[in-house]
């Protein structure tokens, strides 16, 4: 028995796979967001944070220290929602047509791709130099890893790898145009 798994079952299997990315995101950025306000006015809440984190310390510390980690950590989890509703939006509209992959929406979608992952990688970046400050400061936080911060080179690394495969893009665009004219 052999079992063939073509590009339209990737794809629709990546399209469920974005959702679920998507939704667990959104409801982790929103916790985040909601638990930061909370505890702004409720300092019980920094102990109890969202995910069982325990922010008493900073909080202890210097309250707008504590605005400012969790914002930036909240800023990189609400990027990376963005990025998983772009995903989502490109499936559920239809505009991969793998016909015809060299069309504008894709090299919009991969462009703008490219500008998420860099500002992922820049809020990232100053999230984790904050915690590690805050770390040298003997300030009990919890792990980057819970947090969710780390990796901010990978990010970098992809929006560049992006930004170079959406000037594919553009030029294989310009290339489909210029056949299409001459026929």
């Amino acid at each position: 028995m052999e079992i063939k798994i073509g590009t339209q079952q990737i794809l629709n299997g990546l399209f469920i796979l974005s959702c679920l990315l998507f939704v667990g995101l959104c409801i982790d950025a929103c916790g985040f967001i909601f638990n930061t306000i909370y505890s702004y006015f409720r300092p019980i809440g920094a102990q109890y944070y969202w995910n069982h984190l325990d922010f008493s310390d900073l909080y202890a510390f210097d309250k707008i220290r504590f605005v400012t980690t969790t914002s930036l950590t909240a800023i990189v989890l609400v990027l990376k929602a963005i990025l998983f509703y772009l995903i989502v939006k490109l499936f559920y509209d239809k505009k991969v047509d793998l016909k015809y992959p060299f069309q504008l929406p894709m090299q919009r979608f991969i462009v703008l791709s490219s500008y998420l992952a860099f500002g992922i990688g820049i809020f990232s970046s100053w999230a984790t130099d904050n915690y590690y400050w805050l770390a040298s400061q003997q300030i009990n936080l919890p792990s980057i890893n819970e947090l969710k911060i780390e990796g901010s080179g990978i990010w970098f690394f992809m929006s560049i790898f992006l930004f170079v495969i959406a000037q594919i893009f553009k030029r294989g665009i310009e290339i489909q145009n210029e056949n299409d004219l001459t026929i």
